[in-house]
């Protein structure tokens, strides 16, 4: 794999998402080189000129009215990053961490933060050979910077915590002691640069959004089975009928759901029957499902701009202006991420519903539950009240957590964003729903083995049960069927589901 060349160019949360399952390695471009060093010039200029810097020659937060002196400024951002190490909880996941710190990268390479060269190619040095300081998930209320878990990053480079290296959990000293790189002694400005931004907020966003791409793509396949398997119409995703409606993603929606079930000779042989409309889990998937993809939309845009942004306090100019900012505060992060697990619990709770009206015989066209021996066998009963459970558990998880808010350092940091909070949560949301999904294609994907195999699913869908039948999750007789959503899950998690009906019928994004 070719390196990522950190440079001034844009780049979008795609470009960095295979940082989740692979390593890579980074170069600075010549551009990024040349604002880094300009920047650092420009601070060891004010320095020598002796003017009160924040968090250069005075203390932080409330305490930045105490002035330090100048033989003492490498020990206060020591200080620094060792008091405020106060991180707890469960470690990010290895994938997490390799983006917070290309993230941080990013933010120097712009040329804003007075950081030396040095410390900027240390970081890189770590992460091309695969040294990733240990980061605890918990202790960020997402503003002035991602403190507590990026004091532990600032830890890991000067050699006084926890690395993940090789596979193990090793001292940060070891571990460059291995690769013969010597622990940075951190100067002026650099600790609080290190601890300072919004890194970890937007890292979980990242994820989050990949995972939530995955989810959309596969619960619009996963609908259409179920508007096969309960004898449902094709006809309400006519896009000639959403084109009414201007919302971008309800036509997306709607055009994927009317083509992956374009040939259905299951839902063509219940063209004659007696009943003149579906239920809204049926009829209204495009509104609900195009929602969330126009709320995906609207994040991704916020989490690409965060991306491509200073996060930085204070701010070192060129022409050596120091600007104090507020661009460490999460809140545009956490407001977008609040809004994608209202949208992500939605695909949850469409989806419970559409397994309710099939447990409950979709209006008398299948047998209850979806048991072949109905009163001998249970069938599905119990999957939906799994399904039920978690969809109630988002309606809490959903709750915005940009709406609290509690004050911090003396009341100085008087209003923040819980965007880690927002973005943890919006994950466990995402996983909720993934198997909530998964629930919902074992029921449609065995109402179709189970009771209209004398019909042929649509061209796309008959891939998907394919799918279905080689995983093993196709059974006529009541068993343990936790394993078999666990395997649902798993083709849902490896885009399995989307990969096969895409192969035959392309499926939209917004």
């Amino acid at each position: 794999m070719e390196a990522l060349i950190i440079s001034d160019k844009s780049i979008s949360w795609i470009d960095l998402s295979y940082l989740f399952s692979s390593q890579g390695s980074l170069r600075l471009s010549q551009i990024a080189k040349k604002s880094i060093k300009k920047s650092n010039d420009a601070l060891k200029a004010v320095i020598r000129s002796g003017d009160l810097v924040y968090g250069v020659n005075t203390g932080f937060g409330k305490l930045s009215s105490v002035s330090i002196q100048k033989s003492d400024i490498k020990q206060l951002q020591l200080n620094l990053v060792r008091s405020h190490a106060s991180g707890l909880g469960k470690p990010f996941d290895n994938g997490i961490v390799r983006v917070i710190m290309v993230l941080k990268i990013l933010t120097w390479a712009k040329g804003f933060s007075g950081v030396r060269p040095k410390l900027v190619q240390h970081m890189i040095g770590m992460f091309n050979n695969g040294i990733l300081p240990v980061i605890p998930s918990l202790g960020s209320v997402g503003a002035s910077g991602d403190l507590a878990p990026l004091s532990h990053l600032a830890c890991g480079m000067i050699g006084e915590s926890n690395v993940s290296y090789n596979g193990r959990i090793v001292s940060s000293k070891k571990a460059l002691d291995k690769v013969k790189i010597n622990p940075i002694e951190l100067d002026a400005k650099e600790g609080l640069s290190l601890i300072n931004g919004t890194q970890v907020s937007t890292a979980i966003g990242i994820r989050a959004l990949f995972e939530a791409q995955n989810l959309l793509y596969s619960a619009d396949i996963i609908s259409a089975l179920s508007v096969e398997a309960s004898l449902s119409t094709r006809e309400v995703f006519n896009p000639a009928i959403h084109r009414l409606k201007k919302h971008k993603g309800q036509n997306v929606s709607a055009k994927n759901l009317y083509s992956i079930l374009n040939g259905s000779e299951i839902i063509k042989s219940h063209k004659d029957c007696n009943k003149v409309q579906d239920p809204y889990c049926m009829r209204c998937i495009p509104h609900i499902h195009g929602t969330s993809w126009d709320v995906f939309l609207n994040t991704e845009k916020t989490i690409n701009n965060e991306i491509n942004s200073i996060s930085d306090n204070p701010l070192i100019f060129p022409n050596r202006t120091i600007r104090n900012s507020g661009h460490f505060h999460a809140e545009p992060i956490a407001q977008s991420l609040d809004s994608l697990s209202i949208a992500i619990s939605e695909i949850g709770a469409i989806s419970e519903r559409r397994i309710h009206y099939i447990m409950k015989g979709a209006d008398g066209n299948l047998p209850m539950f979806g048991a072949v021996n109905s009163g001998l066998e249970s069938g599905f009963m119990i999957a939906h009240v799994t399904a039920a459970s978690l969809a109630s558990e988002n309606k809490t998880l959903a709750h915005p957590s940009s709406v609290d808010s509690i004050s911090t350092s003396g009341g100085q940091e008087d209003i923040v964003s819980m965007a880690p909070w927002a973005g943890r949560s919006c994950l466990k949301i995402i996983e909720n729903v993934r198997r909530i999904l998964a629930i919902e294609i074992l029921v449609s994907g065995n109402i179709n083995y189970r009771f209209h195999q004398k019909y042929s699913s649509s061209k796309s869908l008959k891939a998907l049960m394919s799918l279905l039948k080689k995983s093993k999750v196709l059974s006529k007789k009541d068993r343990v069927f936790a394993k078999d959503i666990e395997k649902a899950e798993e083709l849902i998690i490896n885009n399995k589901i989307f990969s096969t009906v895409n192969k035959i019928n392309k499926v939209s994004r917004v």
